[in-house]
């Protein structure tokens, strides 16, 4: 699955839109990123910005943008409320979906790297990505602001990780840029049944990471408890990575807890409401919804849907937009606004903003996919149709593990059913996107045929490019046949298994799943002998055969199986 970061880039211009729009300019040039959000601050004389998409674009855009604020704005001329020492104050890399903090560290230490080398920024590295201990800190790293670069910058202790160590003329008008690599923040808001902003702050400080300060007697008016060093000691609250604070909503007239969650994989989304509500309903108050600022990771959504529906003893191996319905029910996310997946969700928004520019297969209508096929277009063709047929296998077994988990009088098994559920539907997941994919090897074939071949040098070229794109079209449909092999093994068990009124579905399951691998290796086969690499083509058709045959015994022992039971 592709790899998405986040990049929230602040630049240190707030008032002139001239200024910050040839800025994020030039992030929208870089295919492959989107612009999520741009909010400047006229106080703060600061822009902040989102922008979302796969690793080495986003690092490109934002190398782009950094390099483009240098031009634009004079950091000795700048004044704003907010603290700053750069024309990019700060330029965090987020990990948003199928990447991890490591890896994002190594993406902020080349970009980082990139200011300092090509732009000519000093750069220093913070938080998750930080060199130095001392610089994990933004604030310690930015202390004295810019005013402070001229004497620092020169120092063995503040030497840029990055870049110049000396206060050049373009120094003094770029100033410094600090990288990072951070998690994910959440603004989550809970709305309450009460329009008391004491009684919502209490439940804040019984939540939120810091808690609240210890007195003496009464929690809310006793003497203040300091320790040894005449600091007050402090409660912590039952959330790890959280901030909290209560406050009164004008517009709803009613009292809001508003949390900033610094770490999601600490603390869910769904704890957190869980654990308002519960505190909440001890003070005598009820939680009546919730609000995502901002844009959120899918996984958050899916995480809190499979949550509630486990609560519910239901199975969770349903479509991903059902089980974002049951957590915007759950949570109450639609009291105050609708919640809109489309907007709110970053890997759908960037989903639908790639839709605009090209045409899936998978977005047709089963009419028009039939018609597309049937047409004289040479895509889609066999390969793709394996991959479909493999993905209704798969989502045929999904349904009976459904179906199975829903039975009446089989109440303590949805669990069971739940996983087998969820496993047909990582299978149909994976095999409705190699559809498309095959179309795409097959587009790499032919862009490599029209690669120019006049000199030996465009020949060689062109001759390995032809190469690795057939290797590409090989192992499009071979994966096709390993994952159709695999959810075989759903249909086996929901035919051994699941609910007997359903068992010829199981059944139609298997045969298409197998007829997925059949048709996946006559691709496999005719894409290989074009290969010059003989040995790598004899390897994968033997590893396809050997697939073949463990499928058509597969579906001989499950037909028998069905047909036993009808």
């Amino acid at each position: 699955m592709k790899q998405l970061i986040e990049c929230v880039p602040n630049f240190s211009e707030g008032n002139d839109m001239n200024i910050i729009k040839q800025i994020t300019n030039e992030i929208e040039s870089v295919e492959g990123v989107s612009l999520i959000d741009v909010d400047p601050g006229k106080a703060t004389n600061r822009t902040v910005v989102t922008m979302v998409g796969t690793p080495d674009e986003v690092c490109e855009a934002a190398f782009r943008a950094v390099k483009k604020a240098a031009e634009l704005i004079d950091m000795s001329k700048h004044s704003g409320a907010h603290p700053r020492f750069g024309a990019t104050d700060v330029c965090p890399l987020v990990p948003v979906a199928n990447i991890s903090m490591e890896e994002t560290v190594e993406y902020a230490h080349k970009l980082a790297q990139r200011i300092g080398e090509e732009a000519g920024i000093p750069v220093y590295c913070y938080e998750s990505a930080a060199r130095i201990e001392e610089r994990k800190n933004l604030a310690t790293c930015r202390a004295g602001e810019y005013e402070a670069v001229k004497d620092r910058i020169g120092t063995e202790r503040w030497k840029p990780d990055f870049g110049p160590s000396e206060f050049t003329l373009s120094v003094a008008k770029s100033g410094v840029t600090a990288v990072g690599a951070r998690n994910f923040l959440v603004a989550y808001n809970f709305n309450l049944n009460t329009t008391s902003t004491r009684r919502a702050n209490a439940i804040a400080f019984d939540v939120r990471e810091r808690g609240r300060t210890l007195r003496e007697g009464n929690p809310s008016t006793g003497k203040i408890v300091n320790d040894e060093n005449g600091n007050p000691v402090m409660v912590p609250g039952t959330l790890k990575a959280t901030k909290a604070i209560g406050w009164f909503i004008e517009e709803f007239g009613v009292a809001q807890i508003s949390m900033n969650m610094t770490d999601i994989s600490v603390t869910s989304i769904h704890q957190a409401f869980d654990e308002v509500c519960a505190k909440a309903q001890a003070r005598g108050i009820r939680v009546t919804g919730s609000e995502l600022v901002g844009v959120v990771p899918l996984k958050a959504m899916l995480d809190a849907g499979k949550h509630y529906l486990r609560m519910q003893e239901r199975s969770t191996g349903i479509a991903d937009r059902e089980i974002i319905k049951i957590a915007v029910k759950s949570l109450g996310l639609d009291e105050l606004y609708p919640f809109d997946p489309d907007k709110k969700i970053i890997e759908y928004i960037l989903e639908n903003e790639a839709k605009k520019g090209a045409k899936k297969l998978v977005d047709m209508s089963l009419t028009a996919f039939v018609e597309e096929t049937a047409s004289e277009s040479m895509a889609p063709g066999g390969g793709s149709i394996s991959a479909y047929m493999g993905a209704m296998g798969a989502a045929l077994g999904s349904m009976v593990a459904n179906l199975s988990a829903h039975k009446p009088g089989w109440d303590e098994r949805w669990e069971e059913f739940s996983d087998w559920a969820e496993k047909g539907k990582s299978y149909h997941t994976k095999l409705t996107w190699l559809v498309d994919e095959d179309t795409n090897a097959f587009n790499k074939i032919m862009d490599a045929i029209r690669l120019p071949k006049g000199t030996d040098a465009e020949k060689a070229a062109r001759t390995e490019a032809m190469e690795e794109a057939t290797k590409f079209a090989t192992m499009v449909p071979f994966q096709t046949m390993e994952l159709c092999l695999g959810c075989m093994d759903v249909c086996k068990a929901m035919a051994e298994i699941g609910n007997p009124n359903s068992v010829t579905d199981a059944g139609v399951g298997a045969l298409a799943a197998r007829s997925g691998v059949i048709g996946a290796f006559m691709n496999v086969k005719i894409n290989a002998a074009d290969l010059t690499d003989k040995a790598w083509a004899a390897d994968i058709i033997a590893k396809g055969q050997a697939i073949v045959d463990k499928a058509v015994a597969l579906e001989n022992e499950i037909v028998e199986m069905v047909n036993a039971k009808i």
